[in-house]
C-alpha cells in the first residue's frame, strides 16, 4: 500500500463504514491481529479473513452504521483515533459507542488493532436477536493471541 500511518487509518474507517469487505481486506497481512480490549486477547482475529469475519459478526445486522466525532493522534507507527460509532438495528434500537481505536500500521498494512470501548453500553442497547446472533454463531476465525501482544 505504501501510505504513511495516518492515511492507512483513514483510507481504512472510510472503507469499513462503506462496509466494503474486500477493500477491508487490503488493509491486513497475514499476521495482523484485531481485538476488542473488553473481551480481551482471547477473542481475536488474525488475518484479513479472520478480521473481515470479526467486524461482520458485530456489524451484519445493523441497517445503520456511522462513524461520528473522530480526532486521531499519530506517533511514529501507531495512530490514537478517539472517535464515536452510532449503531442502529432494524427493530429501531440505537446506540451511540465512544471509542479509542489503537493502531499499528507498517507500510500501509495496520498490523495490531485494539479497540477500547464500554461492553456494557452495547449489549444493553442491543435487542435480543442481536445477542442471539452472537451466541449462535460460527466463530471459527477466533484466536487467543494472549502473550503475543503487548
Amino acid at each position: 500500500m505504501g501510505m504513511d500511518p495516518r492515511e492507512a487509518v483513514a483510507a481504512f474507517w472510510d472503507a469499513l463504514y462503506d462496509r466494503d469487505w474486500p477493500r477491508v481486506r487490503t488493509f491486513f497481512g497475514p499476521s495482523s491481529i484485531y481485538y476488542d480490549v473488553p473481551t480481551g486477547p482471547a477473542t481475536a482475529a488474525r488475518g484479513p479473513e479472520g478480521i473481515e469475519a470479526r467486524l461482520r459478526l458485530g456489524l451484519e445486522g445493523l441497517t445503520s452504521y456511522a462513524h461520528g466525532t473522530s480526532r486521531s493522534f499519530v506517533d511514529g507507527e501507531v495512530v490514537i483515533t478517539e472517535h464515536t460509532e452510532l449503531w442502529q438495528w432494524p427493530t429501531g434500537e440505537k446506540v451511540t459507542l465512544p471509542f479509542v481505536s489503537v493502531q499499528h500500521v507498517s507500510d500501509g498494512v495496520i498490523t495490531l488493532w485494539r479497540d477500547y470501548w464500554d461492553l456494557g453500553t452495547l449489549m444493553s442497547a442491543a435487542p435480543a436477536a442481536w445477542h442471539d446472533r452472537l451466541d449462535n454463531a460460527d466463530l471459527s476465525w477466533l484466536v487467543d493471541v494472549t502473550g503475543e501482544v503487548p
